[in-house]
């Protein structure tokens, strides 16, 4: 099984490049971030012609999860399995500062539940957002420690937290902002502990890559940071123990930084035995 996670900065501008992820990686499950539709403008019929299913929580300008699932693996109803939502679709978090932001979706794929996620972002370290994004956090984790007690969950998506300062290019650069403070790393590890869930990243490479780079998934568009290796790890996959006793591998699809029209994240691939 193959999940992916990808944080796409609008599905829309980046539609052709999802459709050439998902004819290269033929992922089983593509969880997604700031889609930045509303639920009119998905392109579902176009994502149905990838031989795809989305599940989606849609807020329009600004924000948007979903989770693709191949069309043979996704629950048939009285229509279209491709253009129906799965009876276990659920969207948004019970506690979350505001639900119509359009965050949190999760679904039933093979016996696993997967949700995809899109924390706040913080902004400032007195911001609103802030603690807007500690409360979310907490949202996650109180939902997260439900659905484990039921079965076996995965978790995907942008957390817009550096768990370690190994995760981040320069952290001297971030004190005093957000992405690195250690409320904001404890209450992602709040979430981490609640399953408890492993950091697949993490339990299968370690905190570096075979060259003894570390590994990142964002990198800001300016001042040519992708190529000076300039990033960020806050995109994770996380999962319950006993589905990350089948990790086979993870890895970064790093040509989906480059390119046309690239987001300034690469997809983040888990694959399971």
């Amino acid at each position: 099984m193959r999940l992916i996670s990808w944080n796409v900065a609008s599905l829309r501008a980046r539609l052709p490049r999802v459709q050439e992820l998902l004819e290269e990686l033929e992922p089983d499950v593509l969880c997604l971030q700031e889609t930045k539709c509303s639920a009119e403008q998905l392109p579902r019929e176009a994502i149905a012609s990838f031989g795809y299913r989305i599940d989606d929580h849609s807020e329009g300008r600004w924000n948007g999860v979903a989770v693709l699932t191949r069309i043979e693996d996704a629950e048939a109803g009285d229509g279209d399995p491709a253009l129906e939502a799965s009876s276990h679709t659920v969207r948004g978090l019970q506690g979350e500062h505001d639900p119509a932001q359009a965050r949190w979706v999760e679904t039933r794929v093979g016996g696993i539940v997967v949700c995809s996620a899109y924390v706040v972002n913080g902004k400032a370290l007195d911001h609103p957002d802030y603690q807007a994004k500690l409360q979310f956090f907490r949202a996650m984790a109180d939902r997260v420690r439900v659905l484990a007690d039921a079965g076996p969950v995965a978790v995907l998506g942008d957390v817009n937290v550096c768990l370690t300062d190994q995760d981040c290019w320069n952290p001297a650069q971030f004190v005093g902002s957000t992405h690195t403070s250690e409320p904001e790393r404890a209450a992602l590890r709040g979430v981490l502990e609640a399953g408890p869930l492993v950091d697949a990243h993490d339990a299968y490479n370690g905190a570096l890559d075979a060259a003894g780079e570390p590994v990142f998934t964002w990198w800001d568009y300016r001042a040519g940071s992708f190529h000076k290796n300039w990033g960020l790890r806050i995109d994770l996959a996380m999962l319950d123990r006993e589905t990350a006793k089948r990790i086979d591998s993870v890895w970064i699809a790093r040509d989906f930084r480059k390119g046309e029209k690239p987001s300034d994240h690469v997809p983040l691939v888990v694959d399971l035995d």
